[in-house]
């Protein structure tokens, strides 16, 4: 019986990446700061601009850890990490209007955000003794406001939406007329511009009630026009995203359509189902013009939604810089805190989606 040899450990400079084609761990990250300073260095002689300094900074990353990669690895690798840094220079890019638009809303409407102002209703109110009118903030008119336009919207916009995904993806042919309308509809119906939609639903209630039906019932049916092909397109594309095996195993089984759909695809695709439902509900929840047009605006507390002007968030936002009151300062800085309880309440919306989705998901992919 031989005994095994002991293991013989390799001789060499087996711990120094660059000797073995492949950078270091954080190359990446000293490139980057390399070109940070690099290019700080050149535009203190020509003048240091800020946004100038961030793009010189990708192009010198770009380049320098490509040449890099080349020397050290191969051009494979090279053209791979250029690729990634080109994603990650696009990511940053993207976060950059997001963070900056986040950053001023939260900085201007935090001073005016308050109980006060969430609790009681703007108003003016007129002193006899002195002529002084004082304009009193508040934002509970446009919180009830968009609460009610908007559940209503979604009240008409997701039953049919998602029967009309349901059709598309369980029921139709591919080639069937009908089918293929509905698809042309929708995609049409996507691209609306948001004015048209407003126009569209009070020259209608113009018609039936009269002039000047401003009604927040009308808003949400301004809205539903702009939600509807938008929740048909994404639960359409999470329906399809349900493996056909399930169906199939479904259907193996003696189980009907119906109940294969309601068992079946619609709990495996719930979280998607509710996640591009919140997607629509955030795509109307902050428009002006239709609510505009057809809901008009009031500084008078309306719950009716079938009798009057209402007010929303978004709308007391635009007519704080629009129409301001006497004191332009108090009108302004009302908007900006109408922005900022937008932004909260569409923040809270998502998150008790997620967490509906949570609840609903299959006990396999919580």
């Amino acid at each position: 019986m031989t005994a095994l040899s002991p293991r013989v450990k390799p001789t060499g400079p087996v711990g120094n990446s660059l000797t073995t084609g492949q950078l270091p761990r954080f190359a990446e990250l000293y490139v980057i700061i390399g070109a940070a300073v690099v290019s700080a260095l050149l535009l203190l002689l020509i003048g240091f601009n800020v946004v100038g300094w961030l793009v010189l900074t990708a192009v010198v990353y770009l380049i320098a850890l490509g040449l890099l990669s080349v020397v050290v690895e191969n051009r494979r690798k090279a053209t791979d990490r250029i690729v990634r840094g080109l994603v990650t220079v696009a990511f940053l890019l993207a976060l950059i209007p997001l963070i900056s638009t986040l950053a001023t809303v939260v900085a201007k409407g935090a001073s005016e955000l308050s109980w006060s102002f969430i609790t009681q209703t703007g108003a003016s109110t007129f002193d006899p003794n002195t002529l002084e009118v004082t304009q009193t903030p508040g934002a509970l008119q446009a919180i009830v406001g968009t609460l009610i336009i908007t559940g209503i919207a979604a009240l008409i916009s997701i039953p049919i939406g998602l029967f009309t995904s349901i059709y598309l993806v369980e029921y139709a042919l591919p080639k069937q007329w009908l089918a293929r309308t509905v698809t042309f509809l929708v995609d049409v119906m996507t691209g609306i511009p948001s004015i048209v939609a407003g126009l569209f639903a009070f020259s209608l209630f113009s018609i039936i009630v009269g002039p000047k039906a401003f009604s927040g019932f009308s808003a949400s049916v301004a809205l539903s026009v702009l939600m509807i092909p938008t929740v048909v397109r994404a639960c359409e594309e999470m329906l399809r995203l349900v493996p056909g095996d399930l169906r199939e195993a479904s259907y193996a089984l003696g189980v009907s359509k119906f109940a294969t759909i309601v068992k079946i695809v619609l709990p495996t695709a719930i979280a998607g189902l509710i996640t591009g439902i919140m997607l629509a509900v955030a795509r109307v929840i902050g428009e002006t013009a239709p609510i505009f047009l057809a809901a008009s605006f009031t500084d008078n507390f309306n719950a009716n939604p079938f009798d009057g002007p209402m007010q929303t968030l978004p709308v007391l936002a635009y007519t704080g810089f629009a129409f301001p009151g006497k004191d332009i300062a108090a009108s302004n800085s009302s908007a900006w805190g109408a922005a900022l309880l937008l932004v909260i309440l569409v923040v809270i919306l998502n998150l008790i989606a997620r967490l509906i989705a949570r609840i609903f998901a299959p006990k396999g992919s919580r």
